[in-house]
């Protein structure tokens, strides 16, 4: 069952902690919550915590404004809920939103982690990528069921193949409210808001938060197919750390579900680097 704390500003965050050993914190994509990572909890290794938090404005935590959907608050609140939880280091796992929070917690406050897995995010960040999600950040979906949803998600979602009909019934349950009027969010619509205003003015140079990493146990999991994360950045994040783990996921785009064999295998052998 979930359990919450709060936040120094008085607002409710929400997180599920379960297991014993090393803490592993488990940070979700830009609109999802802790559920994204249900798919790898059956291939942890005993020894491990595994903590996931909701995001402020997402899941079962408090929504707070567009203002405060932000990177570094959001790595504020991590590093409250390790606080909260008595741990001083841990290592994360961060989907595409969360990767950039771990990066960023890597420039800011290395000493609190024990080291880092980035699924499909980097760096650099494709525009072609970006205005996918801008297109549907915030919005409804046209469907008026979890059902229709899930039929309509491999036409919606190109660079996914192999995809079980039973997986796309999952992630719209993970991800939308079903109601008597249609399918709601899990989520503050408001995060569109600050989704965009992230990315207005010129692009920010995020390779210093990248190269703030080193000397931490690092992995990397690419979907072959992604349209946010290069495969020439990719190449460049693995110049930089020769020794980083790496693997890519075929017939995956953005973001790997990571149950995938692949990911498995590159998070399992990041988690040996650890221990």
């Amino acid at each position: 069952m979930p359990d919450f704390f709060t936040a120094a500003d008085g607002a409710r965050l929400d997180f599920t902690d379960e297991g014993e050993g090393m803490a592993l914190i488990a940070l979700a994509g830009l609109t999802r919550n802790g559920a994204d990572f249900d798919y790898l909890v059956p291939h942890l290794p005993k020894g491990v915590r595994l903590i996931r938090p909701d995001y402020r404005g997402r899941g079962g935590s408090a929504w707070t404004g567009a203002k405060t959907y932000t990177v570094p608050q959001e790595a504020r609140d991590v590093l409250a809920l390790m606080d909260h939880l008595r741990i001083e280091r841990a290592a994360i796992i961060g989907t595409s939103r969360g990767g950039l929070i771990g990066m960023f917690l890597a420039a800011t406050a290395k000493a609190r982690l024990q080291g880092l897995c980035l699924n499909d995010v980097g760096p650099a960040l494709e525009r072609k990528g970006l205005e996918r999600i801008f297109d549907y950040v915030g919005r409804v979906p046209r469907a008026k069921s979890w059902d229709e949803l899930a039929g309509m998600l491999p036409g919606l979602m190109p660079g996914f193949g192999n995809v079980p009909a039973s997986r796309w019934g999952e992630e719209v349950r993970h991800h939308y409210i079903e109601t008597g009027q249609g399918l709601a969010l899990r989520y503050d619509p408001a995060l569109r808001e600050a989704f965009l205003d992230a990315f207005k003015g010129p692009e920010a140079d995020l390779w210093p938060l990248f190269d703030a990493c080193a000397g931490l146990p690092l992995a990397l999991i690419r979907g072959a197919n992604s349209d946010l994360l290069s495969t020439a950045n990719a190449t460049e994040m693995r110049r930089r750390r020769p020794d980083m783990i790496f693997t890519e996921v075929p017939d995956r785009a953005h973001v790997p579900f990571l149950d995938e064999p692949e990911a498995v295998a590159a998070i399992l052998a990041w988690l040996e680097a650890m221990a």
